[in-house]
């Protein structure tokens, strides 16, 4: 593992598009399974019932609030470049990590990096990013929660000997002194090419998802066709001449929904890893014409200061 550290900027954006290799978007959303790890304080930034994917722009926000909100911190050097960005890349013949494996990476190299310390959770903003093959990114605005620019003092003799550690403990190939692989790691990292517990963690991952996707009762395409059946029962009440045709179109598309969500469910019944501990899950209910109350528009972030 080589830890790279990039020229602090001004600008997050710059720094979410390096790390995920592509524009920052208002429409894409990150998963749960690209933003691999966090600042602690996040949990208490946002609602219990906030909805956690949010676009690559939202997340390019968040690092760049404190800017805004405190426009005049700066280091004791005078330097007003708050945004940090260092990305670990691992050897291209490393195993893939699971997500908590890439978690406890990105926590211990913010801590080492100084810029997470244990119980501190009015620290500075953070969020860790694996959205490339072979690499984990870090980024971070060194302003704190309460406008004072953190005491981050950089080391890298402490990253190095972090990064060995993992290797150590996760089994991850070390670069040699003349830039290389370990010869004894790589004989072995060949031999066994891929674990079977990665290949089994990875599926039950993805079978995970593809429930949360269709969970009747909390899942997202859940919620969208509540959404679409409450629209076609208030447009089945207009008049003839405005709403019933309408609502037998919305009618139809959340039947549609629903056979999707009954496909994802299935899907994930049938891969492999999870087909024999995957209980029988009831068929849900024929799609129904109900007015459930409209829920709330997502939160976001508080609005800058003009």
């Amino acid at each position: 593992m080589i830890i790279r550290i990039h020229e602090r900027g001004i600008d997050p954006n710059e720094a979410v598009a390096e790390a995920l290799d592509r524009p920052v978007s208002t429409e894409e959303g990150l998963t749960y399974h690209t933003v691999v790890a966090h600042w602690p304080g996040l949990d208490a930034y946002t609602l219990d019932d906030e909805e956690r994917i949010w676009t690559s722009a939202d997340w390019a926000g968040h690092l760049d609030d404190p800017i805004w909100q405190h426009p005049f911190a700066a280091s004791p050097q005078g330097d007003r470049r708050a945004i940090w960005h260092a990305s670990a890349r691992l050897h291209p013949d490393d195993r893939d990590l699971t997500r908590p494996e890439c978690a406890e990476i990105a926590h211990r190299i913010a801590r080492a990096a100084d810029v997470q310390r244990p119980g501190d959770e009015r620290g500075c903003r953070w969020i860790a990013i694996q959205a490339q093959p072979s690499r984990i990114d870090l980024l971070a605005n060194l302003i704190r929660a309460d406008g004072t620019w953190t005491s981050h003092r950089l080391n890298p003799s402490r990253l190095a000997a972090e990064s060995r550690r993992l290797e150590a403990e996760l089994g991850l190939i070390s670069p040699s002194p003349g830039g290389g692989a370990d010869p004894q790691q790589s004989a072995r990292f060949a031999q066994r090419a891929r674990p079977p517990f990665a290949v089994a963690d990875a599926t039950a991952q993805l079978a995970g998802l593809l429930r949360q996707l269709a969970d009747e009762n909390s899942g997202p395409l859940s919620t969208v066709r509540g959404l679409v059946e409450h629209a076609a029962h208030r447009l089945n009440r207009l008049p003839a001449a405005h709403g019933p045709d309408s609502a037998h179109q919305l009618e139809l598309i959340a039947r549609r929904l629903h056979g999707i969500q009954r496909d994802l469910d299935s899907l994930a019944t049938a891969l492999p890893a999870t087909h024999q501990a995957s209980p029988a899950r009831p068929t849900p209910p024929s799609p129904r014409v109900v007015a459930p109350p409209v829920p709330p528009g997502p939160t976001r972030r508080a609005h800058r200061p003009v």
